[in-house]
Parts: structure tokens; C-alpha cells; sequence
């Protein structure tokens, strides 16, 4: 059984009102998440839940709309960016990479001149995922040595270029960070500016989302916030991952958020509000996600933004994972129905954690179509 479930029934807190919203937060606590917040914004009216502590060990309860790292959601941001920047005639989705960034994809059968911005985007550039030859997310012993470590973009690269391609460029399909640490080259390379300044001045300052940034080098989160819990083994012990350094993520997954900030993103990107009809039909044609069939049966993948079908046809979303942090969350096509999920905990048991993606998704319907 799960090492941690008799402490975390101590750390219940007083349940809130019963609802659809809570009796999910709830469900997904019970299945061995610490501590989950969620927001949904459904036709103009906001609801919130929350189950499960603040902090191991404590009563003390999730902060409602509290700091979370957003993971990879911080990949549908630099979508943006490229996105605008070629409605701008900055770019083009099918430069190379090569072009674009010389000499940085090459070696052990790399090459950036058969890959393209949009196979970068798309995720079928066929580039190894640097994450998964990654120093602090060896063990937690590693993660206590390198938890504070800097990297540059070109380091995180630098991992990649040691391995060969999954596949040739546009043959395939399979998730990849090394993709979108590319891309906020590409964007840098491409404005003079790092792309975290222009994610800020493009989309930050123009939806008002006043509490998300990258924080750089800076390990901690903003106050208010949870501890967030890994766990290394199935059936093992849940340790504390809070303090890590954005940089290992970057473009790829750095940035940080809260649920009131995300839905007003979500919500804005649906509406229209941030990229031309052209590019936002760019974002919305989807390749088959083939390595995610088996846990997300008929997910699909655009240009930053995943589709999920449901039971009133589907939603977009972009779900996300840092050490011990999990995001969620999904998108009416008119962006007038959202919803968003942190839950502070990364199980690695296959059975645990896929119940709790199968009950996420059980939420977000429920949120997006009505009960059923």
C-alpha cells in the first residue's frame, strides 16, 4: 500500500462545501496527492476547491490560489511567442533550425537542417528528450546535489546532442523538451531579447497575469504557496521537491502561476485575444500523439497545445510536470469554459497515478460539458 496514506489522512483538513469541484479535489487528495487546488471558470461564474494540506505532516490547508509551478503549460507561452512572431514576419514554421540557430543541433546523427520551427512545436522533430538523461531527476539523492544548479539554454541542449534522434524529423511523434528550450532560442535569437522578457511584454502585461514569471535562478516560490512532494519508487516515500532552479526547465517548463492566472490565460488564447486566425488555426492542427495513446487514448498534439476528446467532443489544454508538481487543466474551443488543477505531488506508480489522470480528466469533463 501506499507508504504515506495513514499521514495523509491525518492532514485532512475541514472539508468545503460540498460540489462537483470539490468532491473531485477531494477524490484526486485520497488517491495520494497531498494537496490539490483547482478554479474553474465556467460561463462567467469562477468556482473554487482545495483538499489535502499545505505541508506534510500539517492541518495547515492549500492556499486557494496559491503559487504552483506550471511545468510544461509554460510550453503553450512560448508557443505563443513563435506564433506571434510569424505573424510578425519574424519567422516562418518551416525554417530550419539550422538557420535559425547554427551549428547548435549537430552530432550523433543530429541535424538541424532537416528540422523545422514547427517540428520543434509539434514535438516531431524526433530530438532526444534531455530530461530523460537529467542529473536531478536521477534520485533523491541527486536531486539534493543539483537542485540549485544553473543552466544555460545551450547546456540543456548540450545533454540532447549526446544521443541520437528517436526518429528522423516528420516520421514520428514523441514528446521532447529539448523542443522548446530550441524554440526560446529560436525567439531569442530572433527579437535580441530572452524569451522570457518577451513572453512577459507579448502575453503577461497585456492579460493582466500579474502573478506568473519565470523566476530565473530563483529556487523558492512566491508566498502564498504548498510544498510539493516526489515520489522515486513505486511504494516509496514521498520527499520534499520544493526548492528547484527554474533554469532546468527554461522555455520547456520554468515558468511559475497560479489557477486564476492560467484560466485567464486559457481563456484568453480560445477567445482569440492573443494570436491572428491564421496562426491560431497553426496552433490548432494536431498530429496523433503516439507515445500517449496507452494513458490519453486519442490525444492529439498542435503546436504547443494538446487536444483530449470527451464526451462533448473535446478540449484543448497543455498538462505539465516538475518534481513533485503536477498541473491540469482544459479548454472549452470558445474559451468560455476552463478549468485548472495543482496537485502537489508526482506518484510514480503506474496504478496510482493513473487514477488520478482518469479522474482529472473525469473533472475537466464534467467541468466543460455538465454532469453527466
Amino acid at each position: 500500500m501506499f507508504a504515506v496514506a495513514a499521514l495523509l489522512a491525518a492532514t485532512l483538513v475541514a472539508p468545503a462545501p460540498a460540489g462537483p469541484m470539490q468532491a473531485a479535489v477531494t477524490d484526486i487528495h485520497e488517491l495520494g496527492v497531498v494537496g490539490v487546488q483547482g478554479m474553474a471558470r465556467i460561463d462567467g461564474r469562477t468556482t473554487r476547491a482545495r483538499a489535502g494540506s499545505a505541508e506534510l505532516g500539517t492541518r495547515t490547508p492549500v492556499p486557494l490560489d496559491g503559487y504552483f509551478r506550471m511545468g510544461s503549460n509554460t510550453k503553450t507561452f512560448t508557443s505563443v511567442v513563435v506564433l506571434q512572431l510569424v505573424g510578425e514576419g519574424k519567422l516562418s514554421l518551416d525554417d530550419t533550425v539550422e538557420k535559425r540557430l547554427p551549428g547548435v543541433v549537430q552530432g550523433n546523427g543530429n541535424d538541424g537542417r532537416r528540422i523545422t520551427v514547427r517540428q520543434l512545436l509539434q514535438h516531431t522533430s524526433g530530438l532526444f528528450n534531455y530530461t530523460n538523461d537529467f542529473p536531478a531527476l536521477a534520485s533523491y539523492d541527486s536531486y539534493l546535489a543539483h537542485r540549485f544548479d544553473h543552466y544555460d539554454a545551450a547546456d540543456l541542449v548540450a545533454i540532447a546532442m549526446k544521443h541520437p534522434p528517436t526518429f528522423a524529423p516528420g516520421t514520428s511523434w514523441d514528446y521532447s523538451n529539448t523542443n522548446y528550450i530550441l524554440a526560446g532560442m529560436i525567439v531569442e535569437r530572433a527579437t535580441g531579447r530572452p524569451w522570457a522578457t518577451e513572453v512577459r511584454d507579448r502575453i503577461l502585461r497585456p492579460l493582466g497575469l500579474t502573478h506568473t514569471s519565470f523566476p530565473g535562478d530563483r529556487a523558492s516560490l512566491p508566498r502564498p504557496h504548498a510544498h510539493v512532494y516526489q515520489q522515486w519508487q513505486p511504494d516509496g516515500a514521498l520527499t520534499d521537491t520544493t526548492l528547484f532552479n527554474p533554469t532546468a526547465a527554461g522555455a520547456a517548463g520554468g515558468m511559475v502561476t497560479t489557477s486564476s492566472d492560467l484560466t485567464r490565460f486559457w481563456s484568453a488564447l480560445q477567445k482569440g485575444k492573443l494570436l491572428k486566425p491564421r496562426q491560431m488555426a497553426e496552433m490548432h492542427r494536431t498530429v496523433l500523439a503516439t507515445t500517449w495513446q496507452e494513458d490519453l487514448p486519442g490525444a492529439r498534439y498542435g503546436l504547443g497545445i494538446q487536444y483530449l476528446p470527451n464526451r462533448c467532443g473535446g478540449f484543448w489544454a497543455h498538462w505539465g510536470d516538475v518534481p513533485g508538481s503536477k498541473t491540469a487543466n482544459g479548454v472549452s474551443a470558445d474559451g468560455k469554459r476552463v478549468v485548472a488543477l495543482s496537485m502537489t505531488t508526482q506518484l510514480v506508480d503506474p496504478a496510482k497515478s493513473r487514477a488520478v489522470d482518469e479522474r482529472v480528466v473525469r473533472l475537466i469533463d464534467d467541468a466543460l460539458c455538465g454532469p453527466a
